[in-house]
C-alpha cells in the first residue's frame, strides 16, 4: 500500500511538472518580476534611489527600496550640518545608518555631499573667516568625512552647485573667501583621503547644453588638463513638465564623455503642476523613459538615481507649492505609468 501511494504521488508530480504547475526553483526564477536595478545591470549601469533617515522606519517603503535599486544616496545624512554640527565634533549617526542599510541590501552608496553653500551649521556661517582659516576648516572636514567612509562608498558629490544659471560662479562662502581654486583643492583632498572613490561635481539645470553646463564643461576640461582628480559630472535632473524636456541631454552627456569623464543622472524627479491628470502622468512617463534612454545611449553615463522613489517622501511639495507627483511611485507606494516607462526603457537593447 505504501509503494502504491508513493507511485501515485510520483505520477501526480510528473503530471504537474509536465503541465508547468510545479513551482520549482527554475519556475520561480522565471516568474520573478524584473527590477529597475536588475535591468540596468544588463546595460552595465546602476539604478538608484535617494533616501533619508526618517522614512527608514516605514517597512513597506524599505522593502521596495531594498529590492528595486542597487545604489543609494543619502538625502541629508552626510551633509555638513549633520556630520559636523559643532566645529571639530563629528557625528556619523545618520550617514552610517544609510551605509549599513545599503550593505544589508547589497547596494552601493553615492555619498552626498562634501562642499555646498546650503545646509551649513551656524558655527560656520555665523563667523567671518580669513582665507587661511576657512581653507583649514574645509580641508579638515573633507579629509575627516571621506576617511570615515573610505572603502564604504562608491563615489562622492564633492562640490555641489558651484555655478549660477548664467555660468558665473555662485557667490558662496567658499568662492567669496577662497576663490575658484576651492574646487580643485576639494577634489585633491577627497582623492587623498580615499583614492578609490569616484569624485563628482554635481548641479541642477545642467541637463541641456547652455551657459551653466558650458561652465561645467570649461571647468572640467581645465581640471583634467591640470591633473586634478575629477571622475564625473552629476546632472541632478530635477525636471518640471511646464518648462519642457531638455532635448540636448544626450548631446550634453556625450561632450562630457569626450573629456574622459563619467556622467550620471543623480537626483531625478519630474514634477507637475497639480492636480494630477492622466495626460500629465503620460507625459511624465515619456520623460522618464527618454532620460533613461539618453543615459543608456552614452557609454560613460554610468547610472540613474531618482530623488527618492515615492511621492510619499518627495521634497517637491515643500519647495514648490502647487506642484508634486514627481516620482515613479505614488504616495501609497503604488507604481505609476513612469515606473512602467522606466522598465520599458531598460529592456531595450544597449546602444553605445
Amino acid at each position: 500500500m505504501r509503494r502504491t501511494r508513493l507511485g501515485l504521488v510520483g505520477a501526480l508530480a510528473a503530471v504537474l511538472v509536465a503541465a508547468g504547475l510545479a513551482a520549482g526553483p527554475a519556475a520561480q526564477a522565471h516568474e520573478r518580476q524584473p527590477t529597475l536595478a536588475g535591468l540596468a545591470e544588463r546595460h552595465g549601469r546602476y539604478f538608484g534611489s535617494a533616501t533619508d533617515n526618517p522614512e527608514l522606519t516605514d517597512s513597506a517603503y524599505t522593502k521596495i527600496l531594498g529590492s528595486e535599486f542597487d545604489m543609494i544616496t543619502p538625502g541629508n545624512g552626510m551633509k555638513w550640518y549633520a556630520t559636523e554640527p559643532e566645529q571639530g565634533v563629528f557625528d556619523w549617526t545618520a550617514g552610517d545608518q544609510i551605509v549599513d542599510l545599503a550593505r544589508r541590501h547589497h547596494q552601493r552608496v553615492r555619498a552626498h555631499t562634501l562642499v555646498w553653500h546650503s545646509q551649513l551649521p551656524d558655527w560656520l556661517t555665523g563667523k567671518e573667516w580669513t582665507a587661511a582659516e576657512l581653507r583649514a576648516v574645509l580641508k579638515k572636514h573633507i579629509t575627516t568625512e571621506v576617511r570615515h567612509y573610505r572603502g564604504k562608498v562608491y563615489s562622492w558629490d564633492v562640490v555641489n552647485e558651484a555655478f549660477n544659471e548664467d555660468g558665473s560662479y555662485r557667490e558662496t562662502i567658499w568662492y567669496k573667501t577662497l576663490g575658484p581654486g576651492y574646487i580643485a583643492d576639494a577634489l585633491r583632498w577627497a582623492h587623498k583621503a580615499d583614492p578609490h572613490a569616484r569624485l563628482y561635481l554635481n548641479d541642477y539645470n545642467i541637463e541641456a547644453v547652455g551657459p551653466k553646463s558650458d561652465a561645467y564643461h570649461r571647468l572640467a576640461a581645465d581640471l583634467k588638463a591640470r591633473g586634478v582628480p575629477l571622475d564625473g559630472i552629476g546632472l541632478q535632473t530635477h525636471l518640471a513638465l511646464q518648462y519642457g524636456y531638455p532635448a540636448t541631454l544626450e548631446d550634453n552627456l556625450r561632450r562630457f564623455s569626450r573629456l574622459g569623464l563619467d556622467t550620471a543622472l543623480t537626483e531625478v524627479d519630474v514634477r507637475m503642476q497639480l492636480p494630477v491628470t492622466d495626460a500629465k502622468l503620460a507625459e511624465q512617463a515619456a520623460w522618464y523613459r527618454d532620460l533613461t534612454t539618453a543615459c543608456l545611449a552614452v557609454h560613460r553615463c554610468v547610472g540613474v538615481t531618482i530623488w527618492d522613489y515615492t511621492d510619499k517622501y518627495s521634497w517637491i511639495p515643500d519647495f514648490f507649492p502647487g506642484e508634486g507627483a514627481a516620482l515613479p511611485w505614488d504616495e501609497r507606494l503604488d507604481p505609476k505609468p513612469a515606473y512602467s516607462a522606466l522598465l520599458d526603457a531598460l529592456r531595450q537593447r544597449a546602444v553605445t
